[in-house]
């Protein structure tokens, strides 16, 4: 250690709960999460995709910022000055509707309070959850520089909402227009998506026959609600359809209003529903609203806010829609128009708030047009500066949805949001838009509405950064961010929102890469809902399992913008990886005598396991580095599981045991010293995906530092790397795998100790094995060990090949001689498949043309191999027929 004491001992029993319980104090604390404005690092950005304040996080939040925690922590410790910005989105919609729920369980509407003190109510439950989210980003472990936390109705950010609509404003990029919203004509307000609530409701088809203006026949449509016939303004075809494409371009009256409207061809119909042609009205419906904007079709609203009919109507003016629904029935019948009605149950929005019939109803919002900034956002995209998307399959799923943009509908209906900075003149209509509301306020009325939550959220990566005060200090040096973390399913909603209004604002793109997630499904394959009840807790899971065991599954059960499956067995199987590496560090740290960092010497005489375990630490320091740079952390987390679990604790760990309960006071110290190198290096690689455990272990450590956070990420040190000993080791590792894979065959326990005899093919592969005899025996539990290359034995034996030796157990009466022929005849049947296939490639012309140098040759050493190996083997089946 850095002060020559050991800090600590690592309790006998791994429990996550315990040594994550005050890590993150102590990180905190200790202010590494901070980005310190070091000029001379290079600065290193992620910004938080803002979760919602609206509850608990769920095990997307989970995923998703476990990935930035692994590439931020590891940055940090390559030595970049890194900041990962925290904050939460106001969340207009849902936390409205939240908070209206609280409200109605106390028996109140947010009428009753007026709007501002609804909005105080908000912020109160906006302080509680944030609170909650804060607890929850610390159990995970998340290095969040908290000094510089933001919110999306913060001041700044505020400042920088208005900034943009009141420019995209004056650009002529922001209009009023009308549009179809969900309208309460109970309590007379409009309604967002999330305040409809669809029920089954009995209702009927009214098939209609609309007359031929020029007399010669009629066109049969069918609706749901009648009453919005009076606002009809075309009839719809598919251009395709064969029985009515001469009748494009012609007219049809419409009944009791007496009115010609157009039929017109659009591919919104559906040839094969109904009678394949639609009435299209404008104003009541979304859809024909579409419809109706792509064939410049009048917008006739037949009805008043309350929904009552109004002028338009005609003589149904000043009845209620329902009313006016059997009115129009009855006439449309005695008319011979309505030729039939069909019941139907279907899915009718109601308002959440009043129960009320919710009724699609034109209104005015504000739009911004979006055909400009898209269009620079698909340039950017040719550009060397272009967002990279990770993988790049989703760059066409961003392309694709840029290329076919239609405007952006802005406003919305609600209190808790950014308050619209336009005013209107109480006498002239006059339309204000301005940072600052007018100096005669009295005479000027603000707009009710509020802004579209992804509106603000679409400016996350700069207006966090303090623009637009592009002076700012932040903004100037972590702008442009690195990365963006996120699931494909907001691709559209949000990063598509924040790349065109980078370019707008700053001229520049917000992240370099994107990396795109999936979804976390549940082990079925399904998505997580209320309604499967198959939603998983993170922070149960943490419970249970630690946050290193969560986050370890999370960030490499699959590969980029891939699904991921949850299974609590998975969670298992990583808590017990966990638990591996507390053990062994363990028995690494009982065996160190108190050894300190500067004591570390790796220049002493060392093993062939020695050599070889700093082989595979420079291997996988090297592929761990380069694969997680590409995001690849599937691959990461496969490298590290099997350097650790295979290479250093069921190899190394056990060869270690010789030198270290042996005489040998040199061979002691290079092996503690080696244990030491390689757990602080492996604490280090593993760290961004297990924060806990490796700064407890590295706490226990030879290290020169004060928190495993800062600590440097290792590095290739080339002069400990030793081929030759990791293909001496590679041989080592067969025999002994080999003799242990006949004892169990055969059912010879470990502790009986047995005759071994090894046939080496040539004096090299004799003198590998010579040098590790102490290995052999002790791995193997030999009572006699002969190695040679001419060995003969008449004796009945078991044999195993492996590269480059024969490996020959006279274990007579141990075995069934029969048995052990088909063994070795099912063992010669393999080799021949391996032969056969191997000689196939190799003769088929396409290959040796295609294929590298490299490749060829290693096909080559293949068949080589398993020639030899066959050859073994038929020689051991003759000998043992006799």
């Amino acid at each position: 250690m850095g002060n020559n004491e050991q800090q600590h001992e690592l309790p006998t029993k791994y429990d996550p709960n315990t040594i994550e319980k005050n890590r993150y104090s102590f990180w905190l604390e200790g202010k590494y999460f901070e980005a310190t404005g070091d000029e001379t690092k290079q600065p290193y950005t992620i910004v938080i995709p803002p979760p919602n304040v609206t509850g608990k996080l769920h095990l997307g939040h989970a995923w998703d910022t476990t990935l930035q925690d692994i590439v931020t922590r590891m940055k940090r410790m390559q030595g970049y000055d890194v900041l990962w910005l925290p904050g939460m989105d106001h969340a207009g919609i849902a936390t409205q509707a939240k908070v209206e729920a609280k409200l109605r369980e106390e028996g109140k509407s947010r009428y009753d309070l007026g709007r501002e003190k609804f909005v105080e109510e908000t912020w109160k439950w906006k302080d509680e959850y944030a609170g909650h989210i804060r607890e929850q980003w610390a159990k995970v472990g998340l290095g969040l520089d908290y000094s510089r936390e933001r919110f999306t109705l913060d001041e700044g950010l505020s400042k920088a909402v208005r900034e943009v609509f009141v420019t995209l404003y004056n650009k002529g990029l922001i209009y009023r227009g009308e549009y179809i919203i969900n309208w309460d004509p109970q309590t007379k307000t409009a309604l967002s998506d999330i305040e409809v609530i669809y029920k089954d409701v009995q209702g009927a088809f009214y098939h209609l026959r609309y007359p031929l203006a020029d007399g010669s026949g009629s066109i049969e449509v069918a609706t749901t609600r009648p009453e919005t016939m009076l606002g009809d303004t075309a009839v719809a075809v598919h251009p395709e359809d064969e029985r009515y494409k001469h009748l494009i371009g012609k007219k049809v009256v419409l009944p009791i209003v007496g009115r010609e409207i157009p039929i017109v061809g659009d591919d919104y119909v559906d040839m094969d529903f109904g009678s394949g042609a639609v009435k299209i009205t404008p104003a009541h419906d979304p859809n024909d609203f579409e419809v109706g904007n792509r064939h410049n079709l009048e917008r006739i609203l037949v009805m008043n806010e309350d929904g009552t009919m109004n002028a338009k109507a005609g003589i149904y003016n000043g009845l209620d829609r329902f009313e006016c629904r059997k009115n129009i029935v009855k006439d449309l019948q005695d008319q011979g128009v309505l030729f039939k009605i069909e019941e139907h149950m279907h899915s009718v929005g109601h308002s959440e708030r009043s129960g009320a019939v919710v009724e699609p109803y034109l209104s005015t919002q504000w739009f911004v047009k979006m055909q400009p900034l898209a269009d620079e956002a698909i340039k950017l995209q040719e550009d060397e500066e272009k967002v990279n998307f990770v993988p790049d399959r989703f760059e066409k799923t961003y392309l694709r949805w840029m290329e076919n943009i239609r405007d952006w509908c802005i406003s919305r209906q609600l209190w808790w949001g950014h308050r619209i900075p336009a005013w209107y003149h109480k006498e002239t209509g006059e339309v204000y838009v301005n940072q600052e509301p007018p100096a005669d306020i009295e005479n000027w009325e603000q707009d009710h509405d509020v802004l579209d939550t992804w509106f603000s959220s679409a400016l996350w990566p700069f207006s966090t950064m303090g623009w637009p005060d592009t002076e700012s200090a932040d903004f100037k040096r972590y702008y442009p961010t690195d990365v963006l973390v996120t699931g494909y399913d907001i691709i559209f909603f949000w990063v598509s929102r924040m790349i065109f209004q980078g370019l707008e604002f700053t001229g520049k793109r917000p992240f370099k890469d994107v990396l795109i997630h999936g979804l976390v499904r549940d082990d079925q394959g399904r998505k997580m809902s209320k309604s499967l009840g198959n939603g998983v807790d993170p922070m149960e899971v943490i419970d249970q399992y630690g946050a290193d065991s969560l986050r370890f599954f999370l960030s490499t059960g699959s590969s980029p913008g891939q699904d991921l499956r949850f299974s609590y067995e998975k969670v298992e199987s990583t808590w017990n990886f966990a638990n591996k590496i507390w053990n062994a560090s363990r028995f690494a740290l009982m065996n160190m005598d108190g050894l300190t960092y500067e004591e570390i010497d790796l220049t002493g005489e060392k093993s062939v396991a020695d050599k070889w375990i700093l082989t595979r630490l420079n291997e996988t320091i090297e592929n761990v580095t380069k694969l997680a740079d590409k995001y690849e952390f599937g691959e990461v987390g496969r490298l590290l599981y099997n350097f650790i679990w295979d290479d250093f604790c069921d190899w190394y760990i056990e060869m270690a045991k010789l030198p270290l309960y042996g005489e040998d006071e040199a061979a002691k110290k290079t092996t503690r010293s080696i244990l030491g190198y390689v757990l602080d290096n492996t604490m280090r690689l593993l760290h961004p995906f297990m924060p806990f455990i490796t700064e407890e272990i590295w706490q226990s450590l030879p290290h020169n530092g004060e928190s495993i956070t800062v600590a440097a990420w290792p590095t290739v040190n080339e002069e400990l790397t030793d081929n030759h000993a990791a293909s001496e080791m590679k041989l080592l590792v067969e025999v002994i795998r080999a003799v242990r894979n006949i004892r169990s065959e055969v059912n010879t326990p470990m502790s009986k100790q047995i005759e071994m005899q090894i046939k080496a093919k040539d004096e090299d592969v004799l003198n590998q094995l010579e040098t590790n005899r102490a290995y052999i025996e002790r791995f193997c539990n030999t009572s006699s060990l002969t190695i040679a290359t001419d060995l003969s034995s008449s004796e009945k034996s078991m044999t195993a090949v492996v590269t480059g030796a024969e490996i020959i157990l006279p274990i007579e009466g141990l075995i069934n001689i029969e048995e052990e022929i088909n063994r070795l005849e099912k063992e010669r049947e393999k080799l021949d498949k391996e032969v056969e296939r191997v000689q196939k490639k190799l003769g088929n012309e396409g290959f040796l043309k295609k294929a590298p140098e490299k490749v060829i040759e290693e096909e080559k050493a293949k068949a080589k191999d398993y020639l030899e190996k066959r050859d073994i083997v038929l020689a051991r089946i003759k000998e043992l027929r006799g």
